[in-house]
């Protein structure tokens, strides 16, 4: 019985990022918005998230970017270079939408 409460334990570890991706406190993300393939809807998305958030700590462009990069950062290896590239372009949008 322990060594299936180790693995269990262990596979929750590894996979702790998907579920702040999925139910993060912090901003309500649309459904699939990372999935996206237009860079500018992305950036939309996230600045009205982020604009209406009310649990954010930063300003909405320090959230929604924060929640752009960690969504980059922990996705990682399973992001094709084509979804990698869409979402580094959205973060130059998401500049341009708040003039930075």
């Amino acid at each position: 019985m322990e060594g299936v409460l180790r693995m269990t334990k262990q596979k929750a570890k590894k996979y702790w990022s998907g579920e702040v991706t999925k139910h993060s406190d912090a901003l309500d993300l649309k459904t699939g918005v990372f999935t996206w393939s237009d860079p500018k809807r992305i950036a939309r998305s996230l600045k009205e998230s982020a604009a209406q958030s009310t649990r954010r700590k930063g300003t909405p462009l320090q959230s929604a970017m924060s929640m752009l990069n960690f969504y980059i950062n922990r996705a990682g290896k399973s992001l094709d270079d084509e979804q990698k590239k869409t979402l580094e372009q959205a973060k130059a949008e998401l500049r341009a939408l708040f003039h930075k």
